[in-house]
């Protein structure tokens, strides 16, 4: 096999733990046991390491905040993140096919920084490809005496609900209750009642060749603010959907045909969606850089970078619908704004892009978009008024337009998790057409019904 690798996105799967070895695997752990916990954690704050989950809080800022929580608890655990629910991404689960074994050693890396002596993975039981890989790499790893007998290590199967990403809401699933989120941080108390790191898997395998290259060598791509790499997704309206490795600080203009290929001939991008959590990107900012500092300048944000793709057939009413029903349903109804409000605000969205609403609705829509984050204890209530506002006030034309009758009827589009990415074409979960609010089904399906994201305004296949 070749070791020639991008520094998290391996090139070609990793199938055994010698494999692994051989391309270097086990250095970091290595280097992380000749230093003391609080120095491993003092390099990922060097680094400038950043989390690839979404928020891109600094990595070792919170190692060491847990770490002084866990010294004070006299107990600690580390969760892996691999729940990837977000629409329009699939990076963390392309990261576990190619390789486990570093994401298993930099959970390992990461139990010693602050103490812990339980690590879980958690991923989603449909993930039954991902579930099987991390399985079969703590085995080898364990019988070849990387994990240590004192350290726990164990695989999560969680539900689909897209909530269970969420932190907290993934802590009360581990501890067998329901994804549900909650007030008390979990670097506090977390999993089991002790103080928890939890971290995206795209994170973690990043950690090993920190430890192994050491701060220079991760910080010489990149930006200062947002060194290193970002696994990307790309999806919609491109020539072809999938996952590569970039450097941050490359332009999502670039990152879209690298990926993507670009628009369809003849076409041009209208806009962008980072998933559903940040102001939509539109055609003319394109050449933002991807790097915290420069998307939060235009207003917007990394999240997890899965970016879907809307050219200029879209339908941007039926985009904001599609959106409002994703997150309304996925609403867990704890907080009343986010349940109802955003439950209102689909429906009404999805009469606007029918071309039967009233101009009363569209004061509805401004309305509630101003009150569904109110008391919100998580961030989805967030997403609905950021991601709707964004595109209400960046295409307002466009619901005048159907208000109007003067644009064509449209069905929201749909916007789901994703399956897998087959050939350069996105498998999206159809079985959440049917999903209600209440979290049943209204029908059966089979939930891998793929769905050509290339022109996903309509449902057809572009040019």
């Amino acid at each position: 096999m070749t070791c020639r690798s991008q520094r998290v996105l391996h090139p070609t799967p990793v199938t055994s733990l010698d494999e692994y070895r051989t391309c270097g695997g086990g250095r970091g752990l290595g280097a992380a046991t000749r230093i003391t916990p609080a120095e491993i954690a003092g390099v990922i704050l060097a680094a400038g390491l950043r989390g690839r989950g979404g928020a891109g809080f600094p990595a070792g800022r919170k190692w060491q905040t847990v770490a002084a929580n866990a010294e004070a608890a006299g107990a600690a655990a580390v969760v892996v993140n691999g729940a990837e629910g977000e629409p329009g991404t699939f990076k963390d689960r392309s990261i576990v096919r190619h390789n486990p074994y570093r994401v298993v050693e930099g959970a390992c890396i990461a139990a010693r920084a602050v103490g812990a002596d339980r690590i879980v993975i958690a991923l989603k039981r449909a993930f039954t490809t991902e579930v099987a890989l991390v399985r079969r790499a703590i085995a080898e790893m364990s019988a070849a005496g990387m994990i240590p007998p004192a350290l726990e290590c164990t695989v999560f199967e969680g539900p689909d609900e897209y909530l269970y990403g969420e932190e907290s809401a993934l802590i009360e699933t581990i501890d067998a209750g329901g994804p549900f989120p909650r007030v008390v941080p979990v670097y506090r108390t977390g999993l089991g009642g002790v103080p928890t790191l939890v971290n995206n898997v795209e994170t973690i395998a990043n950690v090993p060749r920190i430890l192994d290259r050491g701060v220079a060598w991760f910080r010489s791509v990149g930006t200062p603010d947002s060194p290193g790499t970002l696994v990307c997704t790309v999806t919609g309206d491109t020539r072809r959907h999938g996952v590569g490795e970039m450097r941050a600080g490359t332009s999502l203009r670039q990152v879209i045909g690298a990926i993507g290929g670009g628009p369809h001939p003849g076409h041009s991008v209208k806009a962008v969606l980072s998933g559903v959590a940040n102001r939509v990107i539109t055609g003319d900012q394109l050449g933002v850089a991807l790097a915290h500092e420069a998307l939060a300048a235009i207003g917007s944000g990394l999240g997890a970078a899965g970016f879907i793709v809307f050219d200029d057939r879209a339908d941007m009413v039926a985009v904001a619908a599609g959106v409002a029903r994703f997150l309304a349903v996925e609403s867990c109804g704890q907080c009343t704004p986010c349940k109802l409000d955003g439950a209102q605000l689909a429906t009404v969205l999805a009469r606007i892009a029918a071309n039967t609403a009233t101009p009363f609705d569209l004061t509805v829509v401004e309305r509630r978009i101003r009150t569904v984050s109110i008391g919100a204890r998580c961030y989805l209530g967030v997403q609905q008024e950021t991601v709707l506002t964004s595109i209400f006030e960046r295409f307002r034309h466009e619901f005048d337009e159907h208000l109007h009758g003067r644009a064509p009827r449209a069905e929201p589009v749909p916007i789901a998790e994703l399956i897998d990415i087959r050939e350069g074409v996105a498998v999206l979960d159809s079985h959440h057409a049917a999903k209600q609010p209440d979290w049943t089904y209204a029908s059966h399906s089979s939930g891998c019904t793929p769905v050509d994201l290339r022109r996903n305004t309509t449902g057809g296949v572009g040019p």
